[in-house]
């Protein structure tokens, strides 16, 4: 897949949007957009350290632009199962340089900053972010909802049980899929009493944020009941433990399995994936979509009747 450009590049149309994709034939509508992932971190689970210096990870956004990528989420914080907190000033000196330097670039999509913290946020958008990804879905510092609304940026609002630190510490649902509903109906409504256009807000459920292997699966199972909400639902299961302990595979070999859910949450409702693979993923996407555009919507019958 050639390069992607999402509507909704530099803040100017909501993320509910559809999305283009630039192949040589011309510019071509997706139902879908995908979020390449470029951790600034030297601790995160799959690639930490790979992309510390802000040259290599300016480099790497504009690899997974030309992948497919429409949407470039550019973080300075592990949120790995386990990860300590990273202050204010040293988040910023990772992710900064980044930004800009992926502004300056002028790619064909949208930079997110991926952030719980206020002072990025702001300045990831002074340097060129439209978009914030929130893993606490403004739970961290409740002022990011006026910020997301004050600037006009688009915005993703995440569930997550507890804090990394501590959410994958034998974590307990009632039911998984209606508690997380709940969760992000709750944030939804929060965010929008905040200021935040509705336009404006995508929804995560949060795979691997404090939810065993079987509740995510049962997620991704019955993700359909969560496009009730009304908003574009971002799945992120990329390279993901869950998929290590049902492959047995090593966190870089993951690919297979991110793309597979990848396809599964597609046709079960998501339209946003964030990913490290972007092209394995633009591809497995780009046959999933052309394929359910011609999937019969009911089953057609055919009864013979005999006498």
């Amino acid at each position: 897949m050639g390069q992607g450009s999402a509507a909704g590049a530099r803040g100017t149309t909501p993320a509910a949007a559809v999305w283009t994709d630039r192949l040589p034939s011309g510019a071509v509508e997706r139902p879908y957009a995908i979020m390449g992932v470029v951790n600034v971190t030297p601790d995160s689970f799959s690639d930490g350290g790979a992309f510390e210096d802000s040259t290599a990870a300016i480099a790497h956004a504009r690899r997974l632009v030309s992948e497919g990528a429409s949407i470039v989420d550019v973080g300075g914080e592990s949120t790995r199962p386990g990860a300590d907190p990273v202050p204010v000033a040293e988040e910023l000196a990772r992710v900064l340089p980044v930004v800009e330097g992926v502004a300056g670039m002028d790619l064909p999509a949208q930079i997110s900053i991926d952030t719980m913290k206020l002072a990025v946020a702001a300045a990831a958008i002074d340097a060129g972010a439209t978009y914030v990804n929130d893993v606490t879905a403004f739970r961290h510092e409740p002022e990011l909802a006026a910020l997301v609304a004050g600037r006009g940026v688009d915005c993703c609002l995440m569930h997550m049980l507890g804090e990394p630190r501590t959410m994958q510490d034998a974590p307990r649902y009632d039911d998984v899929v209606d508690d997380v509903k709940a969760f992000l109906e709750e944030r939804l409504a929060a965010a929008t009493k905040a200021g935040v256009a509705e336009e404006r807000i995508q929804l995560d459920p949060g795979i691997g944020f404090g939810k065993t292997l079987e509740h995510n699966l049962e997620l991704l199972r019955r993700l359909d009941e969560l496009t009730a909400l009304g908003r574009p639902l971002v799945i992120g299961t990329s390279r993901k433990t869950f998929l290590g302990r049902l492959t047995g595979r090593d966190v870089t070999e993951r690919v297979h399995a991110t793309v597979a859910t990848s396809v599964i949450a597609f046709e079960r409702g998501a339209r946003v994936f964030r990913v490290h693979d972007v092209a394995a993923t633009a591809d497995a996407l780009a046959v999933a979509a052309a394929t359910f555009a011609r999937w019969p919507q009911t089953p057609t019958r055919t009864t013979t009747t005999t006498t």
